[in-house]
């Protein structure tokens, strides 16, 4: 069943139950108190009854005034005694209008509740009797309790009787149309109500039929505006997705494409050279510096591809999270970094810092940091490295980086002017800044104040682990060894 059929349906079950119950309710409070009143005139009447001549049990039979009266006050009487005898009224002709007359005889019906109430067992009794002149509204009560005697009079409830059914008839024409109204207000409620979901359904299988992530309008500030927003924030980190992959496949063609321009090239004067062996235009070393300048080509185009399929790898991890002391995973970066670039001395300074976190991919970060400032270096230079609080700061002195290009930095394939004439992808900055933001982290670049770069990165974590035994320390001399020396960097990333 659809959902507006569900909530149609079930605002008019709730719409109906509370007329339906409502009109029940009603219906039995109506009655009750026009049967009350009718009770306490019938009484009145028996009050009035029972003190006149029409309560003597001597009078009442032999009086033909006595049963006119009766039957001018629309009552029947019977008294009756506790030893069983019933006392009725007589016979009398009534004339009507036309000049006939009719026979009356107006006695009550009596019955067992009757003589309980001559004898004393019941205080009064009032009930319905159903009789073949119609029905009658029976009240007796006692009025000589030493004789045990109890007067018994009856009043016509027919008119009374129809008047509650006409009241229950329309009590229940009024339900049904309450329902037929519910009914009708629940469809238009549900049709109301899910028109927000309606959309959502149209603007999805639109989306999955065109592709088009347009936004849709939120209207209102209930739950389904929420639901619309958050619907809309989807489609905009889909669209961001698609974005980012858009320009990633962009961005590879470009930087692919000059590589294996320049291969092609090396490869296509080194076939031409062995179809002619004895072609004086390429000399020996003019070969194999083709070759050696292919071969180049290679180790960049795989740097280059096991880059972006870091970044790829990376953009969404689903990893597990291990206890990370950033401090060694530092030092084992450095280490490693100083192996590739042994004429570099590396300053370290280092405290405890612990996280929760990747500690491979961290290392990675860590690793491409220093590799950056290994490459802008100069032979022979510092790399100095500070970790200090979760933020990690690496300097170089090298030419640093221009003032306009600090914003972008960190950006994938970026690379400055003067980087275009270096080794590298682009990539290994943004592998850093990915890395760090998939663990919550921040980075930012900022001119060293003696000259060169000073790259940074700060992650959420602590300083103190129950499971650490002592601080991270190491230092390694000579030509390119990590030293430790005393205070910070005499700058600090912006942010960090």
């Amino acid at each position: 069943m659809p959902l507006r059929a569900r909530v149609s349906a079930l605002v008019m079950i709730t719409v109906g139950l509370a007329i339906t119950i409502t009109s029940i309710v009603s219906y039995i409070i109506v009655r009750n108190e026009i049967v009350s009143r009718f009770d306490d005139d019938l009484f009145q009447r028996a009050v009035f009854v029972a003190h006149s001549e029409l309560a003597d049990p001597t009078v009442l039979p032999n009086s033909s005034e006595a049963a006119v009266l009766l039957n001018s006050l629309g009552l029947e009487e019977t008294i009756v005694t506790a030893a069983g005898v019933k006392i009725e009224p007589a016979t009398v002709a009534v004339p009507l209008g036309n000049g006939q007359t009719v026979s009356v005889h107006p006695a009550a019906p009596v019955g067992p509740q009757e003589y309980a109430v001559a004898a004393g067992q019941l205080s009064r009794c009032t009930r319905t009797v159903q009789e073949s002149t119609g029905t009658y509204r029976v009240m007796s009560v006692q009025i000589n309790a030493n004789e045990g005697i109890a007067l018994v009079l009856a009043a016509p409830f027919g008119p009374t009787e129809a008047t509650l059914h006409t009241l229950g008839l329309v009590s229940l024409l009024v339900g049904l149309a309450g329902v037929a109204v519910a009914g009708t207000a629940g469809f238009l409620l549900g049709r109301a109500a899910l028109r927000p979901v309606q959309r959502l359904t149209l603007a999805t299988e639109y989306i999955a039929k065109t592709g088009d992530l347009r936004r849709i309008e939120v209207t209102g500030d209930d739950e389904l505006a929420r639901l619309t927003t958050s619907f809309n924030t989807m489609l905009t980190a889909l669209a961001r997705s698609q974005e980012y992959q858009r320009r990633l496949v962009a961005d590879a063609g470009h930087e692919l494409r000059t590589p294996l321009t320049s291969m092609r090239t090396n490869l296509d004067l080194l076939a031409q050279a062995m179809a002619e062996p004895d072609n004086p235009r390429l000399s020996a070393q003019d070969r194999i510096d083709l070759m050696n300048d292919a071969r180049a080509q290679m180790e960049e185009l795989s740097l280059l591809i096991s880059d972006l399929v870091e970044l790829s790898r990376d953009e969404h991890p689903a990893r597990t999270l291990e206890h990370v002391d950033f401090a060694d995973v530092v030092e084992r970066a450095v280490e490693r970094v100083h192996r590739r670039a042994p004429s570099l001395t590396y300053d370290v300074q280092l405290d405890q810092w612990y996280l929760e976190g990747d500690p491979a991919a961290l290392e990675r970060a860590v690793t491409n940091l220093l590799d950056n400032a290994a490459k802008w270096s100069p032979s022979a230079g510092t790399v100095t490295v500070r970790l200090h609080q979760g933020a990690l700061q690496v300097s170089d002195q090298g030419p640093g980086i221009a003032p306009e290009d600090l914003a972008h930095i960190f950006e994938r394939f970026y690379r400055s002017p003067e980087a275009r004439t270096m080794p590298g992808s682009g990539l290994g900055l943004a592998i850093v800044r990915q890395v760090v933001e998939n663990h919550g982290g921040r980075v930012a670049a900022a001119r060293a104040p003696g000259g060169g770069a000073l790259l940074g990165v700060w992650l959420p974590g602590q300083a103190s682990d129950p499971a650490s035994h002592s601080p991270a320390s190491a230092a390694l001399s000579a030509p390119g060894a990590q030293t430790r020396s005393g205070g910070e960097p005499g700058a600090s990333p912006e942010g960090l």
